[in-house]
């Protein structure tokens, strides 16, 4: 007999691997997790996931049928649920007012109503996406808005997962936040969700606030994050025209106590689901309330982001001889990040879509994202091909692209792969990571991003 049935309504990124670490280390719990997509919930109880986290597998096989359960029948569940953890999309606005940067409720308000309408009984109801600060309190007046008593608290604890690392973010985290009503109905529903996450995470990490704070700290967070990247990579820019070295400035800044290094590797930019659409969502709610300045500083930094993806095309055009028409270019990357398959907002789309604008051949290799990537590219068809392979990726080609940190690429044989190119044969690092020194002894041109190039021509 379980002790609670506890229920996540999308069963994506955050709403999958979540729910099997919840349900792992709390076997009293019983978990399911619920979606419209009949394709995607086939998929997870399959075994072949729809996502690819490193470890998430091992972790589903281990309580899939026990206390992990996947279905699409989403009204009985609620109705049997005593917390329902709400993980449903949350993209910018394509339309209307606060086109471009405001967050898209419907699908969320669409859930809060669809709760509303198949309970019969009080929940809590934990808000797991991305939100705006304040959503709670109009999530609050539709559930309220039942004529039955039935009594909802909505609690908000946001994920702070990135892709590529999700599974150890969630057993080991640097901290939950969960933030409620400062009510005594809010403050119990507060303390069912710290228990759930005291079966494995010790308690001077989870960390509790008022509702409005936890809502804003998401979006807050990943703002600095994006920020750092951002101001990494305009050093960058200058490091090009000075000869400085942005690997050297980067760790000299980082040794800086007050600073730290992290995120301060220079590169193609920033991608993934939440980085922009989360400034976007914070720019435009510093002007509702009037703080344009505010807004005009956090916008920046995506333009920054924007600027140094065009910049990255620059410079394999510019050192191309000016054109890459007719030529082939193997793209080594297409997902956004390392170890994982998700392609949202990737720079790679930016500069994959660049080139073959100026109607270079291309030939893409991702250990995990080239579905993606044929959906992504579908107005190119005809101009790249899909390899799994990367040795036949290259072959033939006049440059290599590298467009993703895959720690893969850093153990291929590159002297076979220069003998395979066309000559004068280029290296386009994107990432900095590859041995710089050793692609130039072979015979590569090699560019990178902030630090001198070695060049051949």
């Amino acid at each position: 007999m379980f002790r609670k049935n506890i229920l996540c309504i999308g069963a994506g990124y955050v709403g999958g691997p979540t729910m099997a670490v919840i349900a792992r280390h709390c076997p009293e719990y019983r978990v399911v997790v619920v979606d419209i997509s009949h394709e995607r919930i086939a998929q997870w109880n399959s075994g072949d996931l729809p996502i690819y986290e490193p470890g998430l597998a091992e972790i589903v096989s281990e309580v899939i049928g026990k206390n992990l359960f996947f279905s699409t029948d989403v009204d009985s569940h609620i109705e049997k649920a005593d917390i329902i953890f709400v993980s449903v999309n949350t993209p910018t606005k394509t339309f209307g007012l606060g086109a471009g940067k405001a967050a898209d409720l419907q699908f969320w308000e669409k859930t809060a109503r669809q709760i509303l309408k198949s309970s019969s009984t009080g929940k809590i109801v934990v808000e797991k996406s991305t939100l705006p600060v304040r959503t709670a309190a109009a999530i609050g007046r539709i559930l309220d808005s039942n004529d039955q008593g039935v009594h909802f608290e909505v609690v908000s604890n946001p994920e702070f997962l990135a892709e590529g690392s999700a599974v150890r973010d969630l057993e080991n985290p640097d901290r939950v936040l969960i933030g409620a009503r400062q009510t005594e109905s809010g403050q119990a529903a507060l303390r069912e969700i710290v228990e759930i996450y005291r079966h494995w995470v010790p308690e001077e990490k989870i960390v509790t606030s008022n509702v409005w704070s936890s809502e804003l700290s998401k979006l807050v967070a990943n703002a600095f994050l994006a920020q750092r990247v951002s101001s990494i990579n305009t050093i960058s820019a200058l490091c090009e025209k000075t000869n400085a070295d942005i690997e050297e400035v980067a760790r000299a800044v980082g040794m800086d106590s007050r600073i730290g290094s992290k995120f301060l590797k220079a590169g193609v930019g920033f991608g993934g689901s939440c980085f922009k659409k989360d400034i976007l969502n914070l720019t435009y709610i510093a002007e509702n309330y009037g703080l344009f300045e505010v807004a005009r500083y956090w916008e920046q930094v995506v333009q920054i982001n924007s600027y140094q993806q065009r910049r990255f095309v620059n410079l394999i055009i510019n050192n191309m001889f000016n054109t890459v028409a007719g030529k082939k270019i193997a793209v080594f990357g297409f997902s956004f990040k390392a170890d994982t398959g998700d392609i949202r907002e990737s720079p790679a789309i930016c500069v994959c879509q660049a080139l073959l604008e100026e109607r270079a051949v291309l030939a893409i290799h991702d250990p995990k994202a080239l579905e993606g990537a044929n959906q992504e590219l579908a107005d190119y068809t005809g101009q790249f091909t899909l390899e799994s392979d990367p040795y036949h990726a290259a072959l033939g080609a006049h440059a290599i692209v590298v467009a993703t940190d895959w720690a893969e690429f850093t153990t291929l044989d590159y002297e076979r792969i220069y003998e395979s190119m066309e000559k004068p044969a280029f290296v386009f690092d994107g990432r900095n990571l590859l041995d710089h020194q050793k692609l130039y002894e072979f015979g590569f041109s090699v560019h990178r991003i902030g630090r001198p190039s070695l060049s051949r021509i």
